[in-house]
C-alpha cells in the first residue's frame, strides 16, 4: 500500500511548486488519443479513456487528499463525461471502420448542427456556472463550465465525424490555459498550450481529407468507368 501511495503522490518539484506525475501521465494518454483521432484510428478512444480516469483523480485534489487541494469540478466532471461519450464514440467508429482501418470519413456539420453546437456551448456554460459555484469549484467558475461544455461538444463532434469539432477544442484551450495555470495545474496548462496548436493542425488535416474525398466522389460520378465500357463492348 505504501508503494501505491507513493506512486499516487509522486511529483516533480519545480521551484517552490510541483507537478504530479499522474497529471503528466494522464495528459500523455490524452495526447496519444488526440493523435489517434487525427489519424481516425479506433484505438484513440480506449487510450483516451485511460487518460481520463487518471486525470479524474488529479482534478479532485481535495477528495483524493493529493498535494494539490484545489478542486476543478468542471475539469473533473468532464473526465467522467469523456469516459461516457468515448464509449459511444468507440462503438460508432468500430461499426464504421473501413478496409484501411480508418474509422470515420470527416464531413462538415450542417448549418443547423453548427447553430446547435454554438447555442449549447453558451447556454450550457450559463446553466452550469452557478451549479459549479454552489459545489465550490475554483474561480472563475464560468471558465470551468465553458471547458466542460466545450469538451462535451467536441467529443460528440469527433464521434459524429464533424470537421468542426477541432475548433471547439481550440475554444476550450483558449480558456483552459489561464485557468489551469492560475489553479496550479502546470502540466495540464502546458499541455493545453501544445493542444492549441495540435488541434488547429487536426482541423486542417480533416479539412484536407474531406476535400480530397469530395473531389474523388466528384470524379467518380462525373466520368464513365472505362473498364466497364470496354467490357460491355466485348460482349
Amino acid at each position: 500500500m505504501d508503494v501505491l501511495r507513493w506512486l499516487f503522490d509522486a511529483q516533480i518539484r519545480v521551484g517552490d511548486g510541483f507537478i504530479l506525475w499522474r497529471e503528466v501521465l494522464g495528459n500523455v494518454f490524452g495526447l496519444l488519443s488526440a493523435l489517434g483521432g487525427m489519424r481516425r484510428k479506433v484505438w484513440a478512444w480506449p487510450v483516451g479513456i485511460i487518460g481520463n480516469a487518471i486525470l479524474l483523480t488529479v482534478f479532485l485534489g481535495a477528495v483524493f487528499d493529493t498535494p494539490n487541494p484545489v478542486n476543478l469540478l468542471g475539469q473533473a466532471g468532464r473526465q467522467v463525461m469523456f469516459i461516457a461519450v468515448s464509449v459511444y464514440g468507440w462503438v460508432q467508429w468500430r461499426r464504421s471502420r473501413g478496409q484501411e482501418q480508418e474509422a470515420v470519413s470527416p464531413r462538415w456539420a450542417t448549418g443547423r448542427q453548427r447553430l446547435f453546437m454554438v447555442i449549447a456551448l453558451v447556454a450550457g456554460t450559463a446553466v452550469l456556472t452557478p451549479v459549479f459555484r454552489m459545489l465550490g469549484s475554483y474561480e472563475p467558475v464560468w471558465a470551468d463550465a465553458w471547458i466542460f461544455m466545450g469538451s462535451l461538444l467536441a467529443t460528440l463532434g469527433m464521434a459524429k465525424g464533424w470537421v468542426e469539432f477541432w475548433l471547439f477544442w481550440v475554444a476550450v484551450d483558449l480558456v483552459g490555459v489561464p485557468l489551469l495555470f492560475s489553479a496550479g495545474y502546470y502540466a495540464s496548462g502546458l499541455m493545453y498550450v501544445f493542444y492549441g496548436g495540435f488541434t488547429l493542425a487536426g482541423f486542417f488535416v480533416w479539412w484536407r481529407v474531406n476535400t480530397r474525398q469530395r473531389k474523388s466522389a466528384t470524379i467518380g460520378t462525373g466520368f464513365p468507368d472505362l473498364h466497364l465500357s470496354v467490357g460491355d463492348q466485348d460482349r
